[in-house]
């Protein structure tokens, strides 16, 4: 959105001469990713993960076609709201799939590669948005055509054909299948992810051993998944996974993406489309670090220090405006949609600029990657599905909720914005300090153990795996496990096959 808001085509056409009907306009798209997120373990948890995803792809090329044919405000809003419903059934389900099918030692490094997905979508349509700004005489041409933003709106529904397309070639989620008794896919499934396709390797037995010891625990509590949500040992669960998608919303992160460019016009940037770009680009880059990384130095520390150094970035920004901003005069109509300018003083514009592209960094490497990997594996089988897409709804309704009053907020506080999201970004380092304990190294059915050790967040707990100790005793027989009888007949009539051949 952020790539079209500074073109005379977009304002012209759609008549956008408020901060409350631009934020409406806005929030449609997050709106509809609370409704998505909201639905979206109904359809995971009957069609299965890999459905659900390919069905938010329908969603979303739909909802890119009507912005497309956008006619005015209304056809734009609905059309931003039914792509919303594709974003969050995506991004609810997208974490758990991948959580559900990687193997633990690179499990945070595989959600994370959503994140990086995410940042390099944001980065190439905010160029694409940028090269179709100068259509019809650029950005500032009072006649520009409404090709600057149909351009952009419809390229995007490419992704959403690639990814429908793509996802035929990935299998469905093991405990998935394990789920609805599908035991001989699940083994299969896990063969081909962590055995070379070997239905007897030690690793993929224990897996599936510890799969269906989880699932057959979870089977003799005859409550049902939504009431498992409030038991105590799950509901302080769920409130951690929503806190942390609360947290990810209210640090300030898509308010600089949204509105980015109000920013930098309002320290008298040039090129402000161009400028802005920059942090674009520190999204993907910084991304890249949390993904090589997340799974050797924690989960913890990303969002305790996140947060921490997030508010300092915040509140230097905010003290720089107030010191030595002043209220817009109001002499050159393209700044009228700020309220409080940086005048003749290009080290402190160019120091608030930096502040922004360090919290921009900052949440790159920590918070961006760690927010979707963490919620997505902290919660049992039965409940994990319905769990997550009430975190992701958490971080939607904030999104929905920012992108409306952002706007008017900015406007009418100014810098007064900044120490507000750095005061939240210090509440939620302490918040992650006192009730978020390390999950590296553990298998999703081993979470239990994390959360329910006794031991407070911030203590260390034993890093021995209990399916390494499985996958041990298997090597060293001292444990039998077996894969179903349909899938070792298979085995021996192929093996035999291949031996006649």
């Amino acid at each position: 959105m952020s790539g079209v808001l500074g073109t005379q085509a977009y304002t012209n056409y759609f008549g956008v001469n408020g901060q409350y009907r631009q934020g409406g306009i806005t929030c449609a798209m997050p709106f509809g990713s609370l409704v998505g997120a909201l639905a979206s373990s109904f359809i995971a948890d009957k069609y299965s993960r890999k459905f659900s995803i390919q069905f938010s792809c329908i969603l979303w090329i739909i909802g890119s076609i009507l912005m497309t044919a956008a006619n005015g405000i209304a056809l734009l809003v609905v059309g931003r709201v039914i792509a919303g419903l594709c974003v969050g059934i995506a991004s609810a389900m997208v974490p758990v799939y991948q959580s559900e099918i990687a193997p633990k030692e690179i499990r945070g490094r595989v959600v994370s590669l959503q994140q990086w997905a995410i940042t390099w979508g944001i980065l190439i349509q905010y160029f694409i948005q940028y090269g179709a700004s100068f259509t019809g005489g650029g950005p500032h041409n009072p006649h520009q055509g409404s090709a600057a933003f149909r351009i952009p709106w419809g390229i995007q529904m490419v992704p959403g054909f690639i990814l429908f397309f793509g996802m035929f070639f990935f299998p469905k989620s093991p405990r998935w299948l394990a789920s609805k008794d599908r035991w001989e896919e699940a083994i299969r499934v896990l063969a081909n992810l962590h055995g070379k396709g070997d239905v007897n390797h030690p690793k993929v037995l224990a897996e599936y051993q510890e799969i269906e010891e989880a699932l057959r625990l979870e089977r003799e509590n005859s409550a049902s998944s939504f009431a498992q949500l409030v038991e105590p040992k799950i509901f302080k669960r769920v409130i951690l996974g929503i806190s942390i998608q609360m947290w990810s919303q209210l640090c300030g992160m898509n308010v600089m993406m949204y509105y980015i460019v109000y920013i930098m016009e309002s320290v008298g940037i040039g090129n402000a489309l161009l400028a802005s770009s920059v942090q674009y680009i520190l999204n993907v880059a910084l991304t890249l670090p949390a993904i090589l990384y997340l799974d050797k130095f924690g989960r913890r520390p990303a969002l305790v220090f996140g947060f921490g150094f997030g508010a300092v970035f915040l509140y230097i920004s905010g003290a720089l405006q107030a010191v030595y901003g002043s209220p817009n005069p109001h002499t050159d109509p393209q700044l009228d949609a700020i309220s409080w300018v940086i005048a003749d003083n290009d080290s402190v514009g160019k120091a608030i600029i930096a502040m922004s592209y360090l919290f921009v960094c900052c949440f790159a490497t920590t918070i961006g990657p760690t927010s979707w990997t963490y919620p997505a594996e902290i919660f049992p089988a039965k409940v994990r599905a319905k769990a997550v897409s009430l975190a992701t709804t958490s971080n939607w309704c904030w999104n929905a909720a920012l992108a409306f009053g952002v706007p008017p907020l900015l406007y009418s506080i100014n810098w007064k914005m900044y120490m507000i999201f750095g005061t939240f970004n210090a509440a939620g380092s302490i918040h992650m300090f006192l009730t978020a304990p390390e999950t590296k190294g553990y298998t999703l059915e081993e979470m239990d153990d994390v959360f329910e050790s006794g031991r407070y967040a911030w203590q260390s707990r034993p890093k021995v795996s209990r399916l390494d100790e499985l996958q041990h005793e298997i090597e060293e027989g001292n444990l039998k496990v077996s894969a179903p009888a349909q899938i070792i007949e298979h085995e021996t009539v192929t093996h035999e096959s291949k031996e006649k051949a």
